[in-house]
């Protein structure tokens, strides 16, 4: 860091920076709609239907499958659309599968800290927590896999990912349960490591929220089918018909009624990813924003990355300090922002530390990344001078 005086001569422009980025939509969920997007391209046939008609089941089945070949999921896992987003997945899972083994559950952020409640307040599961702070990764290679695992592929609070599922053994005993909303379709991802998977579209597809994605791997329906939890379920999260998988959830067949406004958001993102070249196009983009994000950062001695690590740090939801700043310094700073059009939903999540959180997922656009530095420096001059 520079003194004050240095720093604000560096970042103080005359003027208003002359461009702005073309969509300033930077949130972290939920996300920037694909390049190209309007509700008038989406196809409304199956609107005003059942879910259970033919055109319904039909398009909740082809978004399972545009899912499926986009994450290259292979076929031994089983994918299906239950309510309630991310959250409503993950809780889904943990409510139906643990309490065979005693459980680990990592936390580094704020998502990760809910599942820790979860099992410890509410299923009373007493278990066993590795924690590390905002911005850390905790030690990976301490984790007992006899236990079933919870934990977070990308913290979307902290901009901290695991960087693979190297730490992950093939022959473990426990089942690895990865909450990975903002992370798939942004990573590569071993799918014979991870047991269950959880995501939502909002996230890194842009799409509408509500609906939840759960992946589950052959080890995780075996559990579903030999252990009974000794906790009542709700009908939502019954995954059961008759001591068997119902499988029909997995082929369209949602457990209560859909958005079909929604599902057709999501096949038109997944379209748009298939056209990039599927999965390997969306990882590209991704990695293309955080990079243009990142050389703003560097060239800025006020800025930082939350994330210490660079092998660990998040290429979606990308967590950044700012020197001297306090909360209502960065809620100043992103109001500023919004107002002048050039960046919208920028101030880090209410219990991360304060500093700015700005999404790179392959939905933004590179060019509106690089428009964003000299809009970070004006309204920093800005916030500053104000104080």
């Amino acid at each position: 860091m520079t003194d004050t005086t240095a720093a604000d001569a560096t970042i103080a422009p005359a003027a208003k920076p002359a461009t702005k980025p073309a969509r300033p939509y930077f949130s972290s969920g939920p996300c920037a709609k694909p390049p190209g997007w309007s509700a008038d391209k989406l196809s409304a046939e199956s609107l005003g239907r059942s879910h259970r008609a033919k055109i319904g089941k039909t398009r909740l089945a082809y978004c399972i499958d545009l899912m499926r070949e986009l994450l290259n999921l292979p076929d031994t896992h089983r994918i299906g659309i239950v309510p309630g987003s991310d959250t409503g997945a993950f809780e889904m899972a943990m409510w139906t599968m643990l309490g065979a083994r005693p459980v680990t559950t990592l936390a580094w952020e704020s998502f990760g800290e809910g599942w820790v409640t979860d099992a410890a307040k509410q299923l009373k599961l007493d278990p066993t927590i590795i924690r590390a702070d905002y911005g850390q990764l905790p030690d990976l290679n301490g984790v007992n896999f006899a236990h079933d695992v919870l934990f977070t592929w990308n913290g979307t609070t902290s901009g901290v990912r695991v960087p693979n599922a190297d730490w992950i053994p093939s022959t473990r005993e426990g089942l690895t349960f990865a909450d990975a909303t903002s992370a798939v379709f942004a990573y590569e991802i071993d799918w014979t490591k991870i047991d269950v998977a959880t995501f939502s579209w909002q996230k890194v597809l842009g799409g509408e929220g509500g609906h939840g994605v759960l992946i589950l791997g052959p080890r995780a329906v075996e559990r579903l089918e030999t252990h009974t939890p000794a906790w009542p379920l709700p009908k939502v999260f019954r995954l059961m018909a008759k001591g068997k998988l119902a499988e029909g959830v997995f082929k369209g067949e949602t457990i209560n009624t859909p958005s079909m406004l929604a599902v057709e958001d999501a096949i038109f993102a997944l379209e748009w990813g298939k056209s990039l070249g599927g999965l390997s196009g969306l990882i590209a983009r991704s990695n293309a924003n955080a990079a243009a994000l990142n050389k703003i950062v560097e060239e800025r001695d006020w800025l930082g990355h939350l994330a210490a690590d660079p092998a660990s740090r998040s290429t979606t939801s990308v967590c950044l300090k700012v020197e001297g700043a306090d909360e209502a310094f960065i809620k100043s700073f992103a109001a500023l922002l919004e107002k002048e059009g050039a960046a919208y939903d920028v101030a880090g999540y209410r219990d991360a530390p304060a500093g700015l959180r700005i999404w790179c997922g392959a939905t933004v656009e590179t060019a509106d990344i690089e428009a964003l530095g000299p809009w970070l420096d004006w309204a920093y001059a800005q916030t500053k001078a104000a104080a």
